[in-house]
């Protein structure tokens, strides 16, 4: 036994050793388990996940309610006011709806009804210048046809006359030849010739006279007939464009006028929608207008609600991955649940943001775009324009 070995044995050396083994164990033990914790090869090599693309991340932004078309504030003329309003907010109205009539609407009734009053005498007048004109025309007419029946006889008889006479005619000459010829053989005398031959000029003379007569007739019912069609001509003429046309044409512009001054004063519903706030009360005068958003003319607000869009105030940042077609998420504390809707339009103009969050460390003065989302359940939010929403876009791969 060496003089170490002996060492081991001693009391103090006893404890040494012990201590020795014991830390020896120790780091043995921690050896072991850092051997049996550390991750194999296999393992220390597996990929990680891949990272998504940013094109597929998705869009988040600050949005308010609003109904289809936007909200149309419906007014009047300036300085009219209110006599009678005729819906409250939260009521159903269709196009075209009476909304409300101006103070001036009975003044504005009363001369439309005076000036159809005078239209309507203007009409009965020219009703009765229409008969007269008529009457005028069957007298011209029966003129006519009286003047033409005894003219038409003159002819026919005259006609008749002459054919008479140039039969006379034609057998005087005919006894005047068979004379010329007899008192050539000498079995006439010259006188008996003689008064063959004044027979004959005397039916000649006759038949020119009568030819004569026959022209005149026949010039006197031509220029009767053009007197009395000129006659009828103007009396049709005078029917046309008579005095009473006129005022009727005065009397139907004064009407249209009237008209139109009264349809002011009476304030139509431009679309059908709801009722969303009304903004004068009966008795009230409409102020000019100011120039700005809310103006000093406006009666009531009216809106679509039943289908509401979403009008997502989207970061410059993002809107290049805005797409129409594209899904989206609706949520707010107002409303229990998600809404879904469907990108519709993306705006094509950059502005501040109108829609501001509650945080007061956020970004006041941000540059966005406006994308415009139609809901597909406009039922819970229909009661809720300008409603503050957060919206979620979901970008297409």
């Amino acid at each position: 036994m060496t003089v170490g070995e002996k060492a081991l044995f001693t009391p103090t050396g006893k404890w040494i050793v012990g201590g020795a083994i014991a830390v020896a164990l120790g780091l043995a033990a921690l050896g072991l388990a850092q051997v049996m914790n550390r991750p194999s090869a296999k393992q220390s090599e597996a990929p990680a996940a891949p990272a998504q693309p940013a094109s597929a991340a998705k869009i988040t932004a600050l949005g308010r309610i609003e109904p289809a078309g936007e909200v149309v504030k419906v007014g009047g003329p300036s300085g009219e006011r209110i006599g009678r309003l005729l819906v409250k907010e939260g009521q159903t109205v269709t196009t075209g709806q009476p909304i409300a009539y101006l103070e001036s609407y009975n003044e504005q009734l009363a001369s439309r009804n005076v000036a159809q009053s005078q239209l309507n005498d203007a009409l009965a007048q020219f009703s009765s210048v229409q008969q007269y004109g008529e009457a005028q025309i069957a007298e011209a007419q029966t003129r006519r046809s009286q003047s033409n029946s005894p003219k038409l006889k003159e002819l026919a008889a005259q006609t008749a006359t002459i054919t008479r006479i140039q039969s006379e005619l034609n057998l005087a000459q005919k006894d005047l030849e068979r004379f010329q010829s007899l008192q050539t053989s000498g079995a006439v005398s010259q006188k008996d010739l003689d008064d063959k031959q004044l027979i004959y000029q005397t039916k000649a003379g006759q038949l020119k006279e009568a030819e004569a007569q026959l022209a005149k007739i026949q010039q006197e019912r031509d220029t009767s007939m053009i007197n009395a069609d000129a006659q009828i001509r103007s009396a049709q003429a005078d029917q046309g464009r008579s005095q009473a046309q006129i005022q009727i044409d005065t009397a139907r512009s004064n009407l249209n006028l009237a008209q139109a001054k009264l349809d002011r004063t009476i304030i139509r519903a431009p679309q059908s929608g709801q009722v969303l706030k009304v903004l004068k009360k009966q008795g009230e005068a409409l102020e000019p207008s100011t120039g700005g958003t809310s103006g000093g003319q406006g009666i009531v607000e009216l809106g679509n609600t039943n289908q509401m869009y979403v009008v997502a105030e989207v970061y410059e940042t993002d809107v290049s991955r805005a797409r129409v077609g594209q899904p989206a998420v609706i949520t707010s504390s107002a409303f229990s649940g998600e809404i879904a809707g469907i990108v519709e339009r993306v705006g094509l103009k950059i502005g501040k943001n109108d829609v501001t969050n509650t945080d007061p460390a956020a970004n006041t003065d941000t540059r966005v775009v406006e994308v415009k989302i139609r809901l597909l359940n406009s039922r819970p939010v229909a009661n809720l324009t300008n409603l503050q929403v957060q919206v979620v876009i979901t970008p297409k791969i």
